[in-house]
């Protein structure tokens, strides 16, 4: 059974239809990309599925849960972790708040502290500046301060949205690295990401989004070697 199943999803920002009855699905343990152009309705997808924008028609299942009209706090419980576009860390508060702030839904109160030892270990540029403001960091570590902030809610699912807008190439490929180590360690991804190549190069499965829908889909390696996507979105 899929740990995520979305089903002819329709989304509308009043008059204008985002998404027009997609559907996919993302099973435990796998890395699935979903890659378009600007405007195809990657973002609104995220948007959907965490409960950030209503949706119109269809659902949205979670380990056999519907979870269509759940608030997003309550997605949060669940175990699906958002890390969105432009990252949007609390810049007046410090990595510590920041991560802190992250663990906000969990009951487990006193298993917190554990937790943070394991983000700072796998970002220890969080630890050495974990009491500056979020706001003077740099792109790449405001990328992984809400990784890490993503991660202190243990997540069973951490949807990614664009990790590697705006960073520099070295900044990327350490974020990629980062995004295959929470995959190896048992956390399932989904990623949107404008860098199709990159994307498609660590994930295990990908679906092609045009103007709100689901034009192609298929194994993540099959399509790096697709001339057709190759041509539409890897810049060749």
């Amino acid at each position: 059974m899929a740990m995520l199943r979305v089903e002819d999803l329709h989304v509308y920002y009043g008059v204008i239809q985002a998404l027009k009855g997609i559907s996919f699905e993302v099973n435990q343990g796998e890395v699935v990309a979903l890659i378009g152009s600007n405007g195809a309705g990657k973002t609104t997808t995220l948007h959907a599925l965490t409960g950030l924008i209503p949706k119109q028609r269809g659902f949205v299942e979670f380990e056999g849960r519907q979870i269509t009209k759940v608030p997003a706090h309550k997605i949060v419980e669940m175990g699906i972790a958002h890390v969105p576009e432009g990252r949007r860390v609390f810049s007046e508060l410090t990595v510590y708040e920041n991560l802190i702030l992250g663990a906000y839904t969990r009951n487990d109160k006193s298993e917190i502290s554990e937790t943070l030892k394991k983000v700072y270990h796998r970002f220890p540029r969080l630890e050495e500046r974990k009491n500056q403001r979020a706001g003077t960091l740099s792109g790449g570590e405001q990328q992984m301060l809400a990784m890490g902030r993503a991660l202190m809610s243990k997540p069973k699912m951490i949807v990614m949205d664009e990790p590697s807008m705006g960073l520099s190439p070295i900044f990327v490929n350490e974020i990629f690295e980062i995004i295959e180590e929470v995959s190896a360690d048992g956390t399932t991804v989904l990623l949107v990401e404008q860098n199709a190549n990159k994307a498609l190069s660590i994930a295990d499965r990908a679906y092609v989004l045009e103007t709100g829908k689901i034009v192609l889909s298929g194994d993540a390696d099959k399509m790096l070697e697709d001339d057709s996507i190759k041509k539409a979105y890897l810049g060749e």
